[in-house]
């Protein structure tokens, strides 16, 4: 007998935050027996800072999590206790849904789902070394000393790779809430030529609600209809009564005792190594960069239905705790405020994402992928969406599959992937709309359209779903096609109608269609000139109208994303030694060996990568074009 535990199996997915959850899920329910480790099975699907999620463009990221078979949008939809649709008056591409999460409700729901899949085992271990062999993966090692065989890894750590939690003078080695740190598979990294970086982010305090003085406050208020995440989830059953939370401000006297005292955070001190996100700073950095401004937001946001703790969004800390009391209790409603927990930096490692593959597999290592914060990124939407797609490249590579890859043009996670992996980043990575360059054709209204089809083809979303969708697409186009059809005159009781809703009259006859192009009607107004018009499903309508609004601007920007595909699908070889390219600076020559794009496209977005460059590149790519099997792949 062994004196070690031994066990196979096919898939071992390191972590069970966000990013890990959604890559053991992925594993498993194509049919790989997957093992998921974490530290704490208390701390499956924890939200560590603000129980939260979607969110400007992060809301794109779940919706397309969904679409592919991802579990979040689902659970935010189990467990959310106020939804409010951002940026609902301005353009589609950039409404994107926000759900405060029941915080312990959320991860115990994502943790019944987990004990309740097939093929998926739950192991409360440290994972404190990788097993490689000629630079294939091989499995993992504990700290107990068991040894898991396994044909793939995916490695989600998040913020537990050596981490400490940090504030003022204190410094704790353990994990995010106090949990215990991961602190022996760095060693195991660097042993195996992985790049690793050290990252920091931070939370706010935690307060006693019955301390906070809501009359002094904004009320902020969830939407009276409600829109699920999940396309899967049934619009009636999420219409309930919602939680309020509450809005105030920091002021000059906040502002103050920050100042006064800035020489006692370790951000500004240098205990602080890590570096931290650039959009979603600490109270101090706000006060210190922002000098100019009289104050800031403070969202006051509940925990869940059955705590009283309060979330105090907008003032993440390390200021020692004395510190913090005196700056809370300057806000107004925060007066007399008692802390539950303290604000604090929590400081980790990760690596740098320039290792990985747009599939989110190491270079260097077969078998081995990254998801989640351990990626260099930040927030639970990041994570996630970066976790199924590990999580189903890894168990395509088991299985012997075609590895997926999501482009920029096909989604916010090709964006935030494409990013991660070639451009370079010295912070944590935050998800905007602005990152996103074909944002209009990338819309959460319409992420199944654009990703139910690859979910479909690799096996995580099923043939009823698939079909619901296609008949969605189906509806859609043979309805713009009979609006366009259908001519309406110059008639009186055509005035009439236009007059009554401020449009300019006709003075010959139109479409429908080009009638519904105006900017005061809109599909359902104009109900009453189609007497034979179907009855469609309310989100067949939504794409109608987006679609017919927005033709000139979706028209071009396809024809962008045309040309980039023709970029895109010209790959280039992974061992290409780039000095061959006569003409190409230095510079270009070092980050393209450096990076080893996998298309032209991609070598494009690549950092100290000119379009000069491309250009010597293309043209060293047509004199070679009978010659150029080193080259392409």
């Amino acid at each position: 007998m062994s004196l070690y535990l031994e066990e196979t199996y096919d898939v071992a997915v390191v972590g069970a935050g966000h990013a890990g959850c959604e890559a053991a899920l992925a594993c498993a329910r194509l049919g790989l027996e997957t093992i998921m480790f974490t530290v704490s099975v208390d701390s499956i699907a924890l939200m560590p800072c603000n129980p939260n999620v979607g969110g400007s463009s992060k809301g794109h990221l779940v919706r397309e999590l969904d679409a592919l078979g991802g579990e979040m949008g689902k659970n935010i939809d189990k467990t959310f206790i106020q939804s409010k649709m951002l940026n609902a008056s301005k353009g589609p591409a950039v409404h994107s849904l926000r759900a405060q999460a029941d915080k312990k409700n959320y991860s115990q729901e994502m943790r019944r789902t987990l004990e309740n899949t097939e093929h998926l085992t739950i192991r409360q271990a440290e994972v404190s070394e990788l097993m490689a062999e000629d630079g294939i993966i091989r499995g993992v090692k504990t700290y107990s000393g068991a040894i898991y065989y396994t044909k793939a890894v995916v490695l989600c750590t998040g913020t537990y790779l050596k981490a400490r939690c940090i504030y003022g003078d204190v410094s704790n080695p353990t994990g995010p809430n106090g949990l215990q740190a991961a602190n022996h598979l760095t060693d195991s990294l660097k042993a195996l030529g992985i790049e690793v970086v050290r990252f920091k982010t931070g939370t706010p305090a935690r307060v006693d609600k019955r301390s906070i003085d809501f009359s002094k406050m904004e009320e902020q208020f969830g939407d009276d209809r409600v829109v699920p995440f999940s396309f899967s989830t049934d619009p009636e059953s999420v219409q309930k009564e919602q939680v309020s939370c509450w809005l105030t401000y920091t002021n000059e006297e906040t502002h103050k005792i920050i100042r006064d005292n800035i020489d006692r955070s370790p951000l500004f001190t240098g205990v602080i190594e890590g570096t931290g996100p650039r959009y979603c700073p600490s109270i101090e950095d706000k006060v210190i960069k922002f000098a100019d401004k009289e104050r800031h937001q403070v969202f006051i946001e509940p925990e869940g239905l059955y705590t009283n703790e309060m979330y105090l969004g907008g003032m993440s800390s390390s200021l020692p705790e004395n510190v913090q009391y005196a700056m809370y209790r300057t806000v107004p409603g925060l007066e007399n405020v008692k802390i539950v927990r303290n604000a604090y930096a929590i400081e980790y490692d990760c690596i740098n994402p320039r290792q990985l593959l747009p599939t989110l597999e190491f270079k260097k290592i077969k078998g081995l992928f990254a998801g989640g914060q351990f990626n260099g990124s930040s927030g639970y939407e990041e994570a996630a969406a970066q976790g199924i797609v590990a999580g189903i490249n890894a168990a395509m590579e088991v299985l012997g599959k075609e590895q997926i890859i999501i482009d920029r043009s096909q989604g916010y996670i090709g964006v935030l992937i494409d990013d991660l992996v070639t451009k370079e980043n010295h912070e944590p990575y935050r998800m905007m709309t602005s990152r996103a360059e074909y944002r209009l054709l990338l819309r959460q209204d319409n992420a199944d359209l654009r990703l139910t089809p690859l979910g479909y083809q690799v096996g995580l979303v099923s043939k009823e779903v698939y079909d619901k969708v296609e008949n969605k697409r189906r509806l859609m186009k043979e309805e713009l096609s009979r609006l366009s059809e259908i001519i309406v005159g110059a008639s009186k009781n055509m005035q009439d109608y236009l007059e009554k809703h401020g449009s300019t009259p006709l003075k010959t006859g139109v479409s429908l269609l080009e009638l519904i192009r105006r900017p005061e009607l809109d599909y359902d107004m104009t109900a009453e000139l189609d007497p034979e018009r179907p009855q469609l499903p309310k989100d067949v309508v939504e794409q109608i109208n987006i679609q017919i609004k927005y033709e000139g601007y979706i028209t071009r920007q396809k024809h962008q994303v045309e040309q980039f595909k023709k970029l895109e699908n010209k790959k280039l070889r992974e061992d290409f030694d780039y000095t061959a390219v006569t003409g190409m600076r230095k510079e270009a020559i070092q980050k393209l060996n450096l990076y080893k794009p996998l298309s032209i496209g991609q070598a494009s977005r690549i950092s100290g990568v000119s379009p000069a460059d491309i250009s010597v590149l293309m043209v060293y790519l047509q004199q070679h074009s009978d010659s150029n099997s080193h080259l392409y792949r």
